[in-house]
């Protein structure tokens, strides 16, 4: 999106416009956006390698609660940037929020489903993403027909949704949890 390029990226945008002839891959030195399209990977699988050792010790929801907050936040910071520091910045919480959800989410789903439907429930885990993914595609195509050079902050801000679809619904599980062994504890 241009208007993306022309706030972060002001030396990226003006290469672009200058040869139109050549192929964006490769063709940019910048480190600056090389760290802003790494940081997210970067951190994504950092995080999973973190969230495979420590979900043992706290449990998975902790872990996905963990991860949705991050998700949340990554997605606030990215949509209401207005310097490179915060978008970088909110990436890396997206990083850790995808993380630590790719290594949770699967290993909860196989604990907690029947033996004779585990499968069923981790590759429905990964058509959500592969939808999510085409779904993001279809919102950043859309966003950037956007008039006024604000679709960017719209196209991050959705990140949100699915964040919130995670956060909402470990939340909801821990919070039952925790009431219910508190009243079990307090009637012993």
């Amino acid at each position: 999106m241009e208007p993306f390029l022309k706030k972060f990226f002001p030396e990226v945008n003006r290469k672009m416009r200058e040869d139109t002839k050549v192929s964006n891959y490769c063709k940019f030195d910048s480190q600056l956006l090389t760290t802003f399209t790494s940081s997210l990977y970067d951190t994504g699988i950092l995080a999973s390698l973190i969230a495979s050792s420590v979900t043992r010790a706290l449990g998975r929801i902790v872990y996905i609660l963990i991860g949705g907050v991050a998700f949340l936040d990554g997605s606030a910071l990215g949509s209401s940037a207005f310097n490179i520091y915060m978008l970088i910045f909110g990436r890396l919480l997206l990083g850790v929020g995808i993380g630590f959800g790719n290594q949770s989410v699967p290993l909860y789903l196989s604990e907690m489903a029947p033996p004779k439907y585990r499968g069923t429930f981790n590759i429905g885990f990964q058509l959500c993403a592969a939808i999510g993914v085409l779904s993001t595609n279809l919102l950043n195509y859309g966003t950037q027909k956007i008039k006024g050079g604000w679709g960017w902050r719209i196209s991050l801000a959705m990140a949100a949704a699915p964040a919130s679809i995670l956060t909402i619904g470990a939340s909801d599980w821990w919070y039952r949890y925790s009431f219910s062994n508190h009243i079990n504890d307090s009637s012993r």
